[in-house]
């Protein structure tokens, strides 16, 4: 069994300030989650699709306010334990626990952003971005307040009454990140959120929810294909492999705490980088 325990860091090894808000275009505080973020514990997960076995014995433990960046070659069932953590799916084997309770159905304080959008395309952004609220029982009239908030913030405003087809990739995904955030999520699960996109507009939202995301630091795990992606963002790295997949190593990343473009280019990104290509490369060498 593989066993990964939570690693604790120092007070200049988080990202993310005091503030409890992002900051809007007009300079006002957007709450956008929950307090302090939740606390994520897979115990000897094991899922399976019929006969396959994807992934066994994984144990991870993810602390409030963490970023835990999952990465691995495809089909090792990264997006899986995603949405086993959603309550999409249930696990073959072991369990899935947010703040100490085990996961059975959807929880409540969870948002997950999907790589292909996932909006109605018969509702415009400000309806899209309300109707996690709306489900949820909030008044018409608080959900479009805050969809708006939410709108601004991602820097949408003017395309409020627009639809899904008259946007960019680009817009469309940050409708979809400002619909996740609606709910004031204590956990964010991201599945590939950027992997649809042009390279051009992929680093810039990136950098935009590295900015809301130290401006509220939620417990966030986030999946890509992207080595460069996981680095920037993870506090850890999880590196799937094999076939069934566990962790092959769990990577403390000791970079600044608030990330811009000139971290790309350090010795220390760097490095970190190639530690995780050479276990991916490793990992498709042997299959």
């Amino acid at each position: 069994m593989t066993t990964i325990k939570s690693v604790r860091h120092s007070e200049g090894d988080k990202r993310g300030g005091p503030e409890d808000s992002a900051q809007g275009s007009a300079g006002q505080a957007v709450p956008v989650g929950g307090d302090a973020g939740a606390t994520v514990r897979l115990d000897g997960l094991t899922m399976r699709f019929g006969e396959r076995t994807v992934s066994k014995d994984i144990n991870l433990t993810i602390g409030a306010g963490e970023v835990l960046s999952i990465v691995g070659p495809s089909g090792c069932g990264k997006t899986t334990l995603l949405r086993a953590v959603a309550g999409l799916i249930r696990p073959a084997d072991g369990v899935v626990r947010i703040d100490g309770r085990a996961v059975d159905g959807t929880p409540d304080g969870v948002a997950m952003v999907f790589q292909h959008f996932g909006l109605f395309p018969w509702k415009t952004v400000e309806s899209n971005v309300a109707y996690a609220l709306r489900v949820r029982g909030t008044g018409k009239k608080e959900a479009l307040e805050r969809a708006r908030e939410l709108i601004t913030l991602v820097g949408l405003s003017g395309f409020e009454k627009s639809y899904p087809h008259q946007l960019s990739g680009g817009m469309q995904q940050r409708t979809g990140l400002a619909r996740a955030l609606a709910v004031r999520p204590r956990l964010l699960l991201m599945d590939e959120p950027f992997g649809a996109l042009d390279a051009q507009t992929r680093e810039v939202l990136q950098f935009e929810l590295l900015r809301i995301w130290q401006d509220h630091p939620v417990t966030m795990l986030f999946v890509t294909h992207s080595i460069d992606e996981a680095v920037l963002f993870g506090n850890r790295i999880a590196v799937l492999n094999g076939r069934p997949s566990g962790v092959a190593e769990l990577i403390d990343v000791r970079l600044p705490a608030h990330r811009d473009r000139s971290v790309l280019a350090t010795p220390e990104f760097l490095a970190i980088r190639e530690r995780v290509w050479s276990l991916i490369m490793n990992a498709d060498a042997g299959r």
